[in-house]
């Protein structure tokens, strides 16, 4: 039986179709910025909430319904597959990552195992499953991991970085180390992602957050071959959104990478995109998160800056460039998802 999402705006979307209307989802859509998650959070930490399946559904369900979005994404973390591949993972009370045993020297990438088994992280499976089921059946669900560049870098740097000194380093003076590394990130991340398809998310999205430090020169030799490794990995007629902010010059390479959605933030036009990547992959971009920081007028002007720009042609997804910052508020949300709507449809 063919369901309701299948033909959906967001799925139409993803595979370049037409659509009746421009589809929405806003990444961190359930966060730090909604006072129903800050409600949580007082009683749970971060890392409890992403393995409470029950508690983590409740976030995402809460935001879809306040910001009347046409997608959900799972609520977890990209970094969560670290601890059952060797890596000692905490959050620090504002949020933010550490690695208790980053890798230091080249001997240490012996000590990344290789996730052969879904089951440590059987968890996010239950929150799939949980969400998929109170989820309105014409909303898909999206998945989503961490890109093998990334993980990488926070495995090397041991948490968030402005320079990315050390994972360039060793990426250039240990290249075989680097090579056995990504493979391990790249089949892992495969298994994980074709595990939450199986779990039932429609679509999934893989954040190569940090490959926008890179030159093109080092991503073509250093991440490229991996992420197309992975992307190669996934159930086939899965669509996939490919995003990895921060330096347009990889856009080619990202898009031969893999993936039928090039994600764009900010940097770039939603047309020189296109002019890109070419008019047979779908877009997603491309708000500037700050924009949300300002007042509705102007995040009206904002959307409808971007959707002319696309001129109603198939292959659309409006999202922001990065994700929803902490002090947006949500009513601020709420008005960029209603622009969307009001804006965007296709006549």
């Amino acid at each position: 039986m063919k369901r309701k999402w299948e033909d959906s705006p967001m799925m139409r979307a993803a595979r370049c179709q037409e659509t009746k209307s421009v589809p929405v989802w806003l990444m961190r859509q359930a966060g730090r910025y909604m006072p129903e998650y800050q409600a949580i959070r007082e009683h749970v930490s971060f890392m409890e909430l992403c393995k409470t399946p029950e508690l983590a559904a409740e976030v995402m369900l809460t935001a879809v319904q306040r910001l009347n979005v046409d997608a959900a994404i799972i609520f977890s973390d990209i970094l969560l597959i670290l601890e059952p591949m060797g890596f000692e993972l905490e959050f620090e009370p504002d949020g933010g990552p550490k690695i208790g045993n980053p890798i230091r020297n080249s001997s240490a990438v012996k000590m990344v195992r290789e996730l052969e088994s879904v089951e440590p992280l059987e968890f996010v499976m239950n929150t799939i499953r949980c969400t998929r089921e109170r989820l309105d059946d014409s909303l898909p669900l999206i998945g989503f991991a961490g890109a093998p560049f990334t993980l990488a870098a926070y495995a090397i740097e041991g948490g968030s970085s402005h320079h990315f000194r050390q994972v360039k380093t060793f990426m250039h003076i240990y290249p075989n180390e680097w090579q056995e590394m990504m493979q391990k990130f790249a089949v892992s991340t495969a298994r994980y992602l074709n595990s939450q398809i199986n779990a039932g998310v429609q679509i999934v999205q893989l954040f190569d957050s940090w490959a926008g430090c890179l030159s093109g020169e080092d991503y073509k030799k250093y991440v490229k071959p991996y992420s197309r490794m992975l992307i190669d990995l996934i159930v086939p007629g899965t669509p996939i959104i490919h995003f990895a902010p921060g330096n347009p010059v990889l856009l080619t390479d990202i898009r031969d990478a893999g993936g039928h959605v090039i994600g764009i933030d900010w940097r770039i036009t939603v047309q020189q995109a296109w002019e890109v990547i070419g008019s047979n992959y779908a877009v997603q971009g491309n708000l500037d998160p700050a924009i949300l920081l300002t007042n509705r007028d102007l995040i009206r002007q904002s959307v409808l800056h971007i959707l002319r720009q696309v001129e109603r042609r198939p292959g659309f997804i409006f999202n922001l460039g990065h994700g929803i910052m902490p002090q947006t508020p949500v009513e601020n949300a709420i008005a960029l998802v209603n622009a969307v709507h009001e804006f965007g449809i296709v006549r």
